[in-house]
């Protein structure tokens, strides 16, 4: 059999076919950029109608080229934490504000849940503007027409191509509404986001599976009979395409954002593990968790740092930082140019980079930038060591971590003395969200050649 899976990105959306093992197949990827809008005051938004065109191109490339045949399930892996409020006929009502936007706010005299620590243990999240606790009643002010009802960016593409959709509770666990132990939506997060009978998507149970509606069966008849599996969140993804499944080994996924994560055993209704104040925790699926801290620094500061720095490319760009060992980063920087990610609370326009002086280059204060997300990720990374009786491995992944050898080798001096390896397959997403669906969560190990830091 061959596997389609989609990578629902926050930069672009992407579909391949793997084969039964969630190999890719050669030639089979269909690439779409999903342009995301970001203005001052702290808004990140994206076009749903636009992404779902994007989404569908995805799909006619692939068909067009006879890659659909032979295809029997569906997995996607979907980006956590967006929200976009929907009318009676499933079509957005405004744009789809996703994990960058920083302009929500709780309603002025709402104190907040009871106890705010048993709160952050049962959702895995706290009262915060990165949630459907606090973006729900904020969307339901600022918008002229009242929502019927809300959903995920997943949710409602879902909405529109298949029969009796659902939200995984993977996708619910990154709301921040979620019980994560009894896997329903938790009482005292729904009453703080004022949601109304019906506003909520249904929550998938452990054996659903959706179907293309008739319209778009006939679009891609391929596809008429096969299986869609419910969507998992792309970090959760992440960490399995990375063969970070279990607590031998921590990711750390550098792509738009950046993040570490741990993903251990709990199955519904068991008691969940230890949970840091500073940590998050969402859900892989029924029988797993995931546990980790991301911060909004990463491929994103990157990028912009190359393009308003006017940074050389490539080949020379590797040369130039080769000069700066990491050790003798001089400069010191706070990297939170997009604000901070939960529980922090810092806007967008927070970073800093001090010490500049008239000698300084260009790449030096690149080096800085990425210098100071190595030593972030390093505290998560001891964070969640904290909760085991282990030190981890770490696995380098994402994007950012394939462009660049001097940022692979900084993490690994920052994270010494702990094993750091990297994946070079950029497609860890859709892979990851691929062995979920196969229930093969130690799918990845032996895949792909997972490579020290000091090989390449």
């Amino acid at each position: 059999m061959s596997i389609l899976a989609f990578d629902l990105g926050t930069s672009s959306v992407r579909g391949l076919v793997l084969d039964a093992d969630a190999r890719p197949l050669p030639g089979a990827l269909a690439r779409r950029k999903t342009p995301i809008t970001i203005v001052d005051g702290g808004a990140a938004t994206i076009d749903g109608r636009a992404y779902l065109d994007g989404f569908t191109q995805c799909l006619d490339e692939l068909s067009a080229a006879g890659h659909l045949d032979g295809v029997e399930l569906v997995a996607t892996s979907a980006q956590w934490h967006s929200v976009v409020p929907l009318d009676p006929g499933g079509e957005p009502l405004g744009p789809v504000l996703t994990w960058l936007d920083t302009r929500p706010t709780a309603p002025p005299g709402i104190p907040g849940p009871a106890d705010p620590h048993d709160y952050h243990h049962r959702t895995g999240t706290w009262w915060h503007r990165f949630y459907w606790s606090v973006r729900l009643p904020w969307l339901r002010e600022m918008g002229e027409v009242s929502p019927a009802r809300f959903a995920g960016l997943v949710e409602y593409i879902f909405g529109r191509l298949l029969e009796e959709p659902a939200m995984s509770i993977s996708q619910a666990s990154g709301t921040g509404l979620l019980d994560l132990r009894t896997l329903d939506w938790d009482v005292e997060a729904c009453e703080l986001a004022r949601v109304r009978p019906g506003e909520l998507p249904p929550l998938a149970p452990a054996d659903w599976h959706g179907r293309l509606r008739a319209e778009y069966a006939r679009r891609w008849p391929a596809l008429r009979d096969v299986r869609w599996t419910p969507p998992t969140g792309d970090g959760a993804a992440s960490n399995v395409g990375s063969a970070c499944y279990d607590t031998r080994r921590a990711a750390v996924t550098v792509g738009t954002s950046a993040a570490v994560r741990l993903v251990q055993s709990a199955p519904a209704d068991t008691e969940l593990p230890p949970l840091p104040d500073e940590l998050w925790r969402y859900r892989v699926d029924h029988r797993h968790v995931i546990t980790g801290t991301a911060f909004s620094a990463g491929g994103s500061l990157y990028a912009w740092a190359r393009r308003e720095l006017r940074l050389p490319e490539g080949a020379a760009l590797d040369e130039a930082l080769t000069r700066i060992p990491p050790h003798q980063v001089t400069l010191r920087a706070d990297p939170r140019f997009g604000g901070d990610r939960p529980p922090g609370l810092a806007p967008g326009g927070s970073g800093s980079v001090d010490g500049i002086g008239l000698d300084t280059s260009a790449v030096e204060i690149l080096a800085a930038l990425m210098a100071a997300l190595c030593d972030e990720v390093g505290v998560g990374v001891a964070a969640i060591e904290s909760t085991l009786d282990n030190k981890v491995q770490v696995v380098l992944g994402g994007g950012a971590m394939a462009a660049s050898a001097w940022w692979r080798h900084a993490f690994a001096a920052v994270l010494a003395p702990r094993e750091v390896h990297h994946v070079p397959d950029p497609e860890i997403g859709a892979v990851g969200a691929a062995l979920v669906a196969i229930d093969r969560l130690d799918g990845a190990k032996g895949r792909e050649r997972i490579v020290r830091t000091d090989e390449g």
